[in-house]
C-alpha cells in the first residue's frame, strides 16, 4: 500500500519527537486507564445487578412489623399497583461461631419448604433446600460460610427465642436482598460475625410464636405503579400491627449501598480522567506550537507545492491524534487489566453469583472519542495559527520577540542574584503564559497525588474521631426487647464490666412537610461519658432536656434548622405522634442520627426507665470471658465490640487505600514527568543556540544545565503550593460526591500529607530533569550554531 508524502513526513516527525510524544501519550494513557477501569466496572456491576435482580425476582417494596395475621396478605395484595406479595418471618439472633471469641449476629429469614420464594429467591451455591421434616436445617449465606470456612453439613449454635439450638447448614446460597451484607448499626461488613440464614417457614414461626402470622413483607409492583401511593396504603394497613415504615427498593440498604458505589464509580470515571486530559491537551498545545515554529520553512514549501491550508491543518492535527490514539489504546489495555483486579476486589464486598467483568464497546468507543477529542482541542489553536501564515512570511524566520528591561535587571538583583539565576528568572518572566501553564500542569499532578494520600489521612481522622472521641465504650449491647432499669444492675455484674451507660433507641419517622426519613431516635444520658454526641471538631454536645439534636446531613435532607419543628411518628409502643422542636444540629462524621436526652425520650414514649441497650466500659484482659458469658444471654440480640469494628475498618481501609495511593503516586508521577519533560524539551529546542553559544564562551555543562533545569526547578517549586490548594479543592469535591448518609470525611490536610506530595512531585521532576540533562550533554555545538536564525 502506498503511503502519501505527508504521512511519511508525519512518521518522521513522530520519530524525531519520540520522547515528547511518549510522555504525552503516557499522560493520556493514565487518564484513559482510570476511565476504562471505573466505567468498565460500573458497566459490569450494573449489568450484573440488573440481571441478578430480574432472575431472582427482587422485590420493589419492603416492610417490617411486629406481628400480623396471615389473612392480612390478601388485603395487601388488593392495594392498586401490587402484583405479588411475599410474607415472611424474620428474626435476629446471637450466634456462637467456632473460632470467634465475640458473640456473632445472625438473621433468620423464613422460606417455604415446598416451593421457592415468590420474591427474593435464593441462588443456591451448594447443598439442598430446607425440608419441613428437619426443622434445624438452614441455608446459610455464602459470605458467612466463606469467611468461617463452613461447608454443607457443618453446624453453628444460635440463641433462638431464649433457647440455644444447633443449626445444621443444609445449603449455601446468595440472595439479591443481601448483596451487601452488614450487621445492623455498622458501616463495614464483617462476614465472620454476621450471617443470614434461611429457615423452613413453620420451623421458624413456631420458634418465635409466629404461627399463622408474619412480621416482614415484600411486594412486587405492576409496571407504572405509583410507589409512594402503594407505600402510603401499605403503612396504613400495617400500622395497627406494629409496622415500622415501608421502604422502596431504592432505600433497601443493600441495594442503596450498591447504587451509591455505582454512582461514585460513574462520577470518578468521568471527573478524574478529565484532569489528565486537560494536562495532556495543554502539553500537546505547547509541544505542537514549538514543532510548527521550527517547521515554518517546510510549511512554506508545502504551500508552494500546492497543499491547501485544510490539507496541512489535517496533517498536523494527525500528529496530535496519533499520539492520543497510542495513549488511548495503551490506557484501554491497562484499564482492562486494572479493571479486572478492581472487579475481584468488589466481589469481596458485593455477593453476586458471578460478576462477569467485561469492557463494553461503548466504554472503548468513549475512551477513544474523549482522548482524540482532547488532543484535537489542544492542538487546534496551534495548528490553525500556523497554517494561516502566508507562504512568503513563512519562508522567513520567526521575528524575535520584543524585550525590555524588567524587574530582574534592577541594580539590587543584579548585585545579589547570580547571572545564571537571573537568566532563569528572565526567561520565566518573558514567557508568563507558558510558565503559568506549566505550573498548573505540575500542580494538577500534586493535586491528584494529594487526593490519595489525603483520603487515607482523612479516613484515619474519621476513625479517631468516631471510635476514640465519640464512642469511648468497649462493647455495645442491644436487647431483644426493651428492658427495665434492672438490666443495668444485671449487666454491671457481668465479668470484666467496669461501667455501664444505658441507651434507648426507638424506630421513628421524622417528617418535615413532604420530606421524611425513617431511622432510630437515640436516647443518651445528659452526662454521657461513653457514647457521646461529638461534632467534627471533636467537641462534645450535650443533649438538651427537650427537643431533638439532628445530624447535619439529616437536617439538610429534611430542610430544617434549629428552632424548626418536625413531626415524629414513633413505630414502637403506643406509637405517639408529636411535633418536636429541633434544638440543635451537629456536624458529626459517621451515619445519620437523631438524638434526644434519654429522659425526654422516656417522656415521649410515656414509659419508665426503659432501655434498648447499653454501652460498656470493660477490662480488656477479661473481654474473652465477657464474650463467652454474653453468648449465653437470651435477652441480648446483638453485641458490637469496638475493637473488632476498628480492626475491620482499618483492614478494609488499608486494602483499599494502599491500592489507591499506589495508583495516585504512579499517575501523578506520569503527569509531573510529562509536563516537566515537555517543558524542558521545548525550552531546549528554543534555547539550544543560546546554550551552545555559552558553551563556546567557556560555560561548563553544569552551568548551562543550571540555566535550563533551574527554570524547571523554579516552576516545580511554584507549583507545589498551587497543587496543595488544588488537591484540597479536589478532596472537597470527592468528599461531597461520597454518599453523606454513610460518613462525612473531615477535610484536614496535614503537613505530612503535603510533605509526601511535594517529595513525590520533586522526585518525578528530578527524574525528568535527568533525562533532559543527558540530551543537553549530547548537544551538537557545531550543528546548533550553524542553524539559521
Amino acid at each position: 500500500m502506498r503511503v502519501s508524502a505527508l504521512n511519511r513526513k508525519l512518521l518522521r516527525d513522530l520519530v524525531a519527537m519520540k520522547g515528547q510524544a511518549t510522555a504525552i501519550a503516557l499522560v493520556i494513557a493514565a487518564g484513559m486507564t482510570m476511565f476504562v477501569t471505573f466505567l468498565s466496572n460500573f458497566d459490569s456491576l450494573r449489568r450484573t445487578q440488573q440481571a441478578y435482580y430480574e432472575r431472582q425476582r427482587f422485590a420493589d417494596v419492603f416492610a417490617s412489623l411486629k406481628r400480623a395475621p396471615e389473612q392480612l396478605a390478601a388485603r395487601i395484595a388488593a392495594i392498586p399497583g401490587v402484583a405479588q406479595v411475599e410474607t415472611r418471618v424474620v428474626a435476629n439472633v446471637v450466634l456462637d461461631v467456632p473460632g470467634v471469641d465475640e458473640p456473632a449476629s445472625g438473621r433468620l429469614v423464613a422460606v417455604p419448604a415446598s416451593q421457592r420464594p415468590a420474591l427474593n429467591d435464593l441462588h443456591m451455591r451448594a447443598g439442598t433446600w430446607v425440608s419441613a421434616s428437619r426443622p434445624d436445617e438452614v441455608i446459610a449465606s455464602g459470605a458467612f460460610c466463606d469467611a468461617n470456612g463452613f461447608r454443607v453439613g457443618d453446624q453453628v449454635s444460635a440463641i433462638i427465642n431464649g433457647r440455644k439450638r444447633r443449626l445444621t447448614i443444609a445449603g449455601i446460597a446468595l440472595s439479591p436482598e443481601y448483596v451487601y451484607s452488614i450487621r445492623p448499626g455498622e458501616i463495614i461488613p464483617d462476614a465472620r460475625r454476621f450471617g443470614v440464614f434461611w429457615m423452613e417457614r413453620r420451623a421458624l414461626a413456631s420458634a418465635f410464636d409466629m404461627e399463622g402470622g408474619f412480621n416482614d413483607v415484600a411486594l412486587k409492583l405492576d409496571r407504572g405503579a405509583l410507589i409512594d401511593d402503594v407505600i402510603a396504603q401499605l403503612d396504613r394497613l400495617l400500622t395497627p400491627y406494629g409496622g415500622i415504615g415501608a421502604i422502596p427498593r431504592a432505600r433497601q440498604f443493600s441495594n442503596w449501598t450498591l447504587n451509591s458505589e455505582l454512582a461514585q464509580l460513574e462520577s470518578q470515571g468521568f471527573v478524574i480522567p478529565l484532569l489528565f486530559l486537560f494536562v495532556a491537551a495543554f502539553v500537546l498545545n505547547v509541544a505542537l506550537t514549538r514543532a510548527l515554529a521550527l517547521q515554518r520553512p517546510q510549511l512554506a514549501a508545502l504551500k508552494a507545492l500546492g497543499y491547501t491550508n485544510l490539507q496541512l491543518g489535517w496533517h498536523y492535527l494527525k500528529w496530535a491524534l496519533a499520539i492520543a490514539l497510542a495513549g488511548a489504546l495503551l490506557g484501554i489495555i491497562a484499564g482492562a487489566w486494572l479493571g479486572s483486579g478492581l472487579a475481584q476486589l468488589y466481589t469481596q464486598y458485593f455477593a453476586f453469583p458471578i460478576l462477569l467483568y467485561g469492557i463494553s464497546f461503548n466504554v472503548i468507543l468513549g475512551a477513544l472519542a474523549i482522548a482524540l477529542g482532547a488532543a484535537a482541542a489542544g492542538a487546534f489553536s496551534a495548528v490553525r495559527r500556523s497554517v494561516r501564515i502566508p507562504p512568503a512570511e513563512a519562508m522567513r524566520p520567526e521575528p524575535p520577540a520584543r524585550y525590555r528591561q524588567s524587574v530582574i535587571e534592577t541594580p539590587w538583583l543584579r548585585r545579589h542574584v547570580p547571572t545564571g539565576m537571573r537568566m532563569v528568572l528572565r526567561n520565566i518572566e518573558r514567557q508568563p503564559v507558558r510558565a503559568a501553564a506549566s505550573v498548573i500542569g505540575i500542580a494538577f499532578a500534586g493535586g491528584i497525588l494529594q487526593i490519595g494520600v489525603g483520603m487515607a489521612d482523612a479516613m484515619q481522622e474519621l476513625i479517631l474521631m468516631q471510635f476514640s472521641v465519640a464512642e469511648r465504650q468497649h462493647v455495645t449491647l442491644n436487647f431483644v426487647e426493651p428492658a427495665s432499669s434492672d438490666a443495668i444492675y444485671a449487666i454491671s455484674r457481668l465479668p470484666g464490666v467496669i461501667s455501664v451507660e444505658p441507651q434507648r433507641s426507638v424506630p421513628a419517622r421524622l417528617r418535615a412537610t413532604y420530606r421524611y426519613r425513617d431511622l432510630a431516635i437515640s436516647g443518651l444520658p445528659a452526662a454521657a461519658q461513653l457514647k457521646r454526641i461529638v461534632n467534627s471538631r471533636g467537641r462534645a454536645v450535650t443533649p438538651p432536656s427537650e427537643g431533638l439534636v439532628l445530624s447535619s446531613v439529616l437536617a439538610e435532607i429534611l430542610d430544617v434548622t434549629p428552632g424548626d419543628d418536625v413531626t415524629v411518628e414513633v413505630f414502637e409502643g403506643n406509637r405517639p405522634v408529636r411535633q418536636i422542636r429541633v434544638a440543635g444540629v451537629v456536624d458529626d462524621t459517621l451515619g445519620m442520627f437523631a438524638y434526644m436526652e434519654i429522659e425526654a425520650l422516656h417522656r415521649l414514649m410515656r414509659e419508665g426507665a426503659t432501655l434498648s441497650g447499653a454501652a460498656l466500659l470493660i477490662d480488656p484482659a477479661r473481654e474473652r470471658e465477657l464474650s463467652a458469658r454474653l453468648k449465653e444471654l437470651p435477652a441480648v440480640a446483638g453485641v458490637a465490640s469496638k475493637r473488632v469494628v476498628v480492626e475491620n475498618f482499618r483492614e478494609t481501609l488499608a486494602e483499599n487505600m494502599n491500592i489507591q495511593i499506589t495508583l495516585n503516586v504512579l499517575f501523578a508521577g506520569i503527569i509531573a514527568f510529562g509536563v516537566v519533560y515537555n517543558a524542558a524539551r521545548v525550552s531546549l529546542s528554543e534555547r539550544s543556540r543560546e546554550l551552545a553559544s555559552l558553551r563556546v564562551l567557556g560555560f561548563t555543562r553544569a552551568e548551562i544545565s543550571l540555566i535550563l533545569l533551574g527554570e524547571l526547578a523554579v516552576l516545580t517549586l511554584l507549583a507545589l503550593p498551587v497543587g496543595a490548594a488544588l488537591g484540597y479543592g479536589l478532596l472537597a469535591l470527592i468528599a461531597l460526591s461520597i454518599e453523606a448518609e454513610l460518613f462525612r470525611l473531615p477535610l484536614r490536610v496535614t503537613p505530612q500529607v503535603m510533605a509526601w506530595t511535594a517529595l513525590t512531585i520533586i522526585i518525578a521532576s528530578f527524574v525528568s530533569g535527568l533525562v533532559v540533562r543527558r540530551q543537553l550533554d549530547r548537544l551538537d555545538l557545531v550543528g546548533v550554531l550553524k542553524t539559521r536564525e
